[in-house]
């Protein structure tokens, strides 16, 4: 039978984090809660992530994974797949631990993702994701160096300690709000692999089970939703969408469980409105987000989501890594 995270994974996994890892902030938008007309006694927060020294949450997962694997892999390297994000995380993590790292990532990945991965210290090397979905070149490349250069894999999201040191950023929110007496009623986070929202499911579920926890997803890539209409895992053979960090063909088998149980709905985002609530986010906080870190609250400036309850909103901006030139082509269009 197959062996899940748990919240004693999670809380097992923060003594790790917090070794090398401050919390991520959780910012109260004063501007969201204007914008979704809240009543005074609520509030909406945002967990940013992209303050952490990779600019998104994937830091927490790979911190957690290396951990945990150090004795198996000795001197071998690691090596991962990666659309840019659990790339610089891994590569940051490599380096806190002396480790080799190889990700494949795919050949038009943000020209940022690229650069701090290799600033740490990984090596790339790239796919087409144009014609992966008919080549599986993806997955061989990142085989191929697991068996030829004997390197051990590490997967970005299908994985109990990746989804257990993500985790721990949901317990940074629970530790918050518990700390200010507040009550949750909307958790709201972005899926695609699903690391993210399995460890911050379980984390949310805990302290706050009566909150309503909102999967996100652009409407090019909503495997996710599909799944949980039909009860099981769907795949999605050529997921599109701006957001980079959102395109996984499914979400892991480690993950489905836990999200088909804990998460309450899932809806999807059109890239025009991830473009809008970008430039929302510059506007009103001066915070640049790449696409996937945007998503979450284009959700909630589209009102794709029923807000109507007593209680605190967490929506989870998940990444910031995104080229300038790339930033203002997708927000000039919202002018």
């Amino acid at each position: 039978m197959m062996q899940l995270a748990t919240i004693t994974d999670i809380r097992a996994a923060e003594h790790v984090i917090r070794q090398h890892l401050s919390p991520a902030p959780l910012i109260r938008s004063y501007a969201l809660e204007k914008e979704l007309r809240l009543p005074s006694g609520r509030r909406v927060w945002i967990k940013d992530y992209g303050w952490t020294p990779v600019g998104s949450f994937k830091l927490l997962g790979a911190i957690n994974w290396m951990a945990k694997h150090l004795e198996l892999i000795g001197d071998r390297p690691v090596a991962a797949h990666s659309s840019g994000n659990f790339a610089s995380g891994l590569a940051f993590a490599g380096m806190t631990f002396g480790k080799r790292v190889i990700i494949v990532m795919p050949e038009d990945a943000p020209k940022i993702k690229f650069a701090r991965t290799r600033s740490f210290g990984a090596e790339v090397r790239t796919y087409d994701k144009s014609t992966d979905h008919q080549t599986g070149q993806r997955d061989r490349m990142t085989r191929e160096i697991a068996e030829h250069e004997h390197a051990i894999q590490a997967s970005p999201y299908d994985d109990n300690d990746v989804i257990s040191g993500n985790g721990v950023g949901g317990l940074e929110i629970v530790d918050e709000l518990k700390r200010q007496g507040r009550k949750l009623s909307h958790f709201v986070c972005a899926v695609s692999g699903g690391g993210l929202m399995a460890g911050h499911a379980l984390a949310i579920a805990d302290a706050f089970p009566t909150a309503k926890i909102v999967a996100v997803e652009p409407d090019g890539a909503d495997d996710f939703a599909q799944s949980l209409d039909v009860g099981k895992r769907v795949r999605v053979d050529h997921p599109h969408s701006i957001c980079d960090g959102l395109l996984s063909y499914d979400v892991g088998e480690q993950n489905w469980p836990i999200l088909r149980d804990h998460v309450s709905e899932a809806v999807s985002v059109t890239d025009p409105q991830t473009c809008q609530a970008m430039k929302w986010i510059d506007t009103q906080h001066g915070l640049r987000t790449e696409p996937s870190g945007a998503s979450t609250i284009a959700a909630l400036l589209s009102r794709k989501i029923d807000i109507d309850a007593d209680g605190d909103i967490v929506v989870v901006l998940s990444g910031r890594n995104v080229d300038p030139e790339d930033f203002e082509k997708w927000t000039a269009a919202e002018t």
